[in-house]
């Protein structure tokens, strides 16, 4: 008996999960899509421009500046991380020169 009052349970627990499992997807696909922003691909250029600017700037400012490719995305993670501070760069700075870094590759 009670197996089968457990097994009833789970039952229950599974179908009220698989509904709403499928609603959540439906509700999902429901949802109005952002609109395509014109300019994205000027600002992400910009974006890379400014964080080169920084780089040459600020980073070569005390030493000559390293080869992009010289160092893998996440070398530069603890890199980044070492020198940002020496730099004086705020978390914005970090990451634009971050983003322009990885970009070159």
């Amino acid at each position: 008996m009670k197996n089968q009052h457990s097994s009833k349970s789970f039952e229950n627990t599974l179908k009220t999960l698989l509904i709403a499992v499928t609603a959540t997807g439906f509700l999902a696909s429901c949802t109005p899509k952002p609109a395509v922003v014109e300019g994205t691909k000027t600002s992400n250029t910009e974006k890379l421009a400014a964080g080169k600017t920084i780089y040459e700037n600020s980073c070569g400012r005390c030493h000559d500046l390293p080869d992009p490719t010289a160092h893998s995305a996440q070398d530069w993670v603890g890199i980044m991380n070492s020198m940002a501070p020496k730099a004086k760069l705020n978390d914005e700075q970090n990451a634009l020169v971050y983003d322009y870094i990885v970009s070159v590759k």
